[in-house]
């Protein structure tokens, strides 16, 4: 049995957006992208170089990390809910969400993690395999306004949605609608194709842009996102919404 350590931020019990029934979501510190519309933005520290400034993160070890989930276990059972790893990104302490992920599954919780797709495929498969639900972004199908957008190309996220088919996992891509971005047609009609030929039973969640993490930039002393990026509006989101089931894709909902 591993004790290990990693970095966190405040675990959320009782959530009701993350998954079937009621959930405690984990949230890793640390992510490979630069979002510029990122709403956890104290998730983007170097996790080899944790300074003491970093209020917002917390040391955690696997086993206080599993009696927070402990004490939940009781909803999950009369819910259907369970545990949903977020962030941040957690494939990118893989350790400690491997350990966590091995442990939870021995006791029959369900699981799922939101991730962005940026990772190595081979390295977290084993991992992978072990969830119940898998949600995975698509910011933009666009190469170059990926790395505009995020700071890195959309090439491995997009490869390793195509080999999510070799595990038996329900998948549910999502893509952050923010108008001044991606919320165009053509690119909504793009995701909406590339899910339909890569995924076996294809999903898309759209998630409306917010800018309810505004306060942690200021908090943290760091430029808001830009004020031109917009929320779409609930007319246009049924037209987007229409694109992709016109394209065969199934279009839900975890909020």
């Amino acid at each position: 049995m591993n004790n290990i350590r990693g970095y966190f931020m405040e675990p959320q019990n009782f959530s009701v957006n993350d998954g079937n029934g009621i959930r405690t979501v984990i949230f890793f510190a640390g992510c490979p992208l630069r979002c510029k519309w990122c709403a956890n933005p104290e998730s983007h520290v170097n996790l080899n170089k944790i300074s003491q400034e970093e209020e917002l993160i917390h040391c955690y070890s696997s086993e206080e990390i599993l009696n927070i989930i402990e004490k939940q276990r009781i909803f999950y059972r009369f819910s259907g809910g369970g545990v949903t790893f977020s962030g941040g990104e957690a494939t990118l302490q893989g350790d400690m969400l491997r350990e966590l992920v091995y442990r939870l599954y021995d006791k029959a919780i369900d699981l799922a993690v939101e991730t962005c797709g940026y990772f190595d495929f081979d390295e977290v498969k084993h991992i992978l395999e072990k969830l119940n639900l898998i949600f995975i972004d698509i910011k933009h199908m666009d190469d170059e306004k990926h790395k505009s957008f995020t700071g890195v190309s959309n090439k491995e996220i997009l490869k390793n949605i195509g080999r999510l088919k070799e595990l038996n996992v329900d998948v549910v891509v999502r893509i952050p609608v923010i108008d001044g971005v991606n919320s165009d047609k053509d690119n909504i009609r793009r995701t909406a194709i590339f899910v339909k030929n890569s995924i076996k039973e294809p999903k898309i969640e759209f998630l409306p842009y917010h800018s309810f993490g505004d306060i942690k930039y200021e908090a943290l002393g760091k430029e808001k996102p830009s004020r031109y990026f917009k929320t779409p509006s609930d007319e246009y989101l049924n037209e987007l919404k229409k694109i992709v089931e016109d394209e065969g894709v199934e279009v839900v909902s975890y909020k």
